[in-house]
């Protein structure tokens, strides 16, 4: 596909998803470092679109080109499995996982919950120089929006709430936030690419910026709600317009 190809050709975005992945799968299971690598690869590869949903994983062949046995390669996938991002099913070649739109739904209505309790959270006790954060997080959204580039605009999201989760102090939340932000990176290129959706974005947030600067615990947690809702509604017609695509 034309936008995988582009989406692999941004190092930077590419190298942000191997960090991603690193920050989140390879630094929370104590695994050898050839199976972290291996993992933080073939993950970056699943977000940024270079292996599409349902594509195969051959053992053999990532053998062949990490220069290892098979083991390493089984142990990585099966990291990945735990987040989402590989299926690796009984006696079958593992293979790029395949979220149907229900799992999506549950994914970002789960996303949305827990984010009410982080921006009110947010709301009542972030200090100044955390809000400073998020507004230089939210600049260089408005930046990346300008630019008319996805990619920037989605790492600068991933920044933004990333961010929220911290000045927030709650760590069970975050280690649950984080886990579904792996399920739900490469969907964010595909929700932001829809027409209209980085500006809608930039406006929704701007609003969640004043209400956290007006200390309103409630409208801060009602808006971030309202924005999963938004992108999941993007996802959900971009989705339904593919499906509506004559097979060739």
């Amino acid at each position: 596909m034309a936008g995988n190809a582009a989406r692999a050709s941004d190092p930077d975005s590419f190298r942000r998803a191997k960090a991603l992945v690193h920050r989140i799968v390879a630094e929370r299971h104590d695994r050898p470092s050839l199976v972290a690598e291996i993992a933080c690869e073939v993950g970056a590869e699943i977000i940024e679109g270079v292996r599409a949903p349902g594509d195969d994983l051959n053992s053999v062949e990532l053998s062949k080109r990490f220069s290892t046995s098979r083991t390493p390669i089984r142990e990585a996938l099966m990291l990945l499995e735990k987040e989402g991002l590989v299926d690796v099913p009984p006696r079958k070649r593992p293979r790029v996982a395949v979220p149907d739109l229900q799992d999506i739904r549950e994914i970002y209505r789960a996303r949305a919950a827990l984010f009410e309790l982080i921006a009110a959270d947010v709301a009542r006790s972030a200090s100044e120089e955390g809000l400073e954060r998020l507004r230089s997080r939210f600049a260089e959204m408005q930046a990346a929006h300008r630019a008319g580039d996805v990619n920037a605009f989605v790492w600068a999201n991933v920044d933004f709430y990333d961010q929220n989760t911290l000045l927030a102090n709650n760590r069970t939340v975050k280690r649950i936030l984080d886990s579904l932000l792996l399920r739900t990176a490469r969907l964010r290129h595909l929700s932001l690419s829809q027409p209209g959706r980085m500006a809608r974005s930039c406006d929704d947030h701007a609003r969640l910026l004043k209400a956290y600067e007006d200390r309103d615990a409630t409208l801060a947690a009602a808006l971030i709600r309202s924005n999963h809702i938004n992108a999941l509604a993007a996802l959900e017609t971009y989705l339904a317009s593919v499906a509506e695509q004559p097979r060739g």
